[in-house]
């Protein structure tokens, strides 16, 4: 069977950094065989989360964004850092899909629960955004996915591509291995 791997990066930002890792990675997955659904957080106008929205009108773009995520084997998370975590963006999206829907169970959790996660950043810092990395590392976790030990940091992302491309052969090889690695533990959890 073939493994479904979502790919999404927390930032809508034309010529973003990690727009351009989720593209990589995308790519790497389909050479695998994986079925990659592009999930662009630009598709979905999503409220800031509250508790009072959900219950007096659960989002339409809610419902449809964790039906995408529910469709996944794996997820792969391109994330920026905001002052040091992950971006409002992304937190929220993933903040929405994990609520539950059509009489699920406060811990349902079927967007997420038993699926394959990695994540990787591309930051202007000298850490490539590792502190995102551990935050999001904790917030998946949170959520009951099983996040990859590898994960790929690119530091001075300003420097570090050309077009859409990486400028160095170690981090374009780390992404190939992260995709390599989820997409084997995501076809392993996925198939049931």
């Amino acid at each position: 069977m073939t493994t479904k791997i979502g790919i999404v990066a927390g930032s809508t930002r034309q010529g973003s950094y990690n727009r351009r890792l989720a593209r990589i990675a995308s790519a790497d997955a389909r050479a695998a065989g994986a079925e990659v659904t592009d999930i662009d957080l630009r598709d979905f106008e999503l409220p800031i989360y509250a508790h009072e929205i959900e219950f007096d009108a659960f989002p339409a773009a809610a419902i449809e964004l964790k039906a995408l995520f529910q469709a996944q084997d794996a997820i792969l998370f391109a994330s920026p850092e905001y002052n040091g975590s992950v971006t409002g963006l992304l937190k929220n999206a993933i903040d929405w899909a994990s609520r539950p829907t059509d009489g699920e169970s406060l811990i349902a959790l079927s967007a997420f629960r038993g699926k394959a996660a990695g994540i990787m950043s591309a930051s202007l810092s000298p850490f490539g955004g590792l502190r995102s990395l551990a935050h999001l590392r904790q917030i998946l976790g949170t959520v009951q996915m099983l996040v990859v030990p590898e994960q790929v940091a690119i530091p001075s992302a300003h420097q570090a591509f050309e077009d859409d491309a990486l400028v160095d052969a170690l981090p374009r090889q780390l992404i190939t291995g992260l995709v390599e690695s989820l997409l084997n533990v995501g076809g392993k959890l996925g198939f049931d």
